[in-house]
């Protein structure tokens, strides 16, 4: 776990970027312009800052040329733009920002930058440790292989099986692991689809603790479409995990 603070002036990438680092276990601090992030990195000393570059009063290269100048650069810098040049994005890593995202953030490099600025921030500690063989960024393009690799010895999961009975009206779950699902044939085709796609995002909401990005790589999703998805069924993913359906 780790403190970050966000810096961006647009309130739904603040909220964004929240949920899906506060999903990962850390503990977010927002900011929306770089007086507020003055202020939040002097009062939480936060572990890694993802720095929006265009903001209403001071851009973000000026603030970190600010930091950078005052000695307070003690933290790892990732910059974020959805306008910046090429030129913007080199001058920024010269100062020390440690990498460069563009807008729209997709969520691997997302989650890969960020793994690589707490390690980067983490290795003056563990200085006296061995080096290892791949770099740690590796792991979050590896995980779901690794996972599979380590759990071909257990039996495969069984499918899902879907029983539709003529009587019923509505979607039913029988038992904690939701292996039955009930639904009318006399329900439109499409209500009778989302019946079936919110039992199956509660199903794996509970198999995962309510963790959206196990879930999205579960599912096969995007994190934002996830987001949508859910929203438009009607799943709350807090309720579904509590179920532990």
């Amino acid at each position: 776990m780790a403190n970050i603070l966000v810096v961006d002036d647009e309130m739904g990438i603040r909220e964004l970027l929240s949920e899906i680092l506060g999903d990962e276990g850390h503990v977010v601090t927002t900011a929306e312009n770089a007086h507020q992030a003055r202020v939040e990195r002097a009062a939480t000393k936060p572990d890694l800052v993802l720095l929006d570059i265009w903001m209403p009063d001071t851009d973000g290269v000026t603030l970190l040329k600010e930091w950078q100048r005052d000695g307070l650069l003690t933290m790892p810098v990732i910059m974020m733009s959805g306008h910046a040049t090429i030129d913007t994005a080199v001058e920024a890593t010269r100062i020390g920002a440690l990498n460069f995202l563009e807008k729209p953030i997709s969520l691997q490099k997302l989650l890969k930058a960020v793994q690589q600025g707490l390690s980067r921030g983490q290795e003056p500690a563990r200085s006296a440790m061995p080096p290892v063989r791949a770099p740690i960024a590796q792991t979050a393009d590896t995980a779901l292989q690794v996972r599979h690799v380590t759990t071909d010895s257990s039996p495969a999961p069984q499918p899902l099986p879907v029983y539709a009975s003529a009587t019923a009206s509505a979607p039913a779950a029988s038992g904690p692991d939701m292996h039955f699902f009930t639904a009318s044939f006399e329900l439109p085709l499409r209500e009778a689809r989302d019946a079936f796609e919110r039992a199956y995002f509660e199903h794996h909401l509970g198999r995962e603790g309510g963790s959206m990005t196990r879930v999205a790589e579960k599912t096969g999703l995007e994190r934002t479409h996830l987001y949508r998805k859910l929203k438009q069924l009607g799943v709350e993913p807090g309720k579904a995990s509590k179920r532990g359906v």
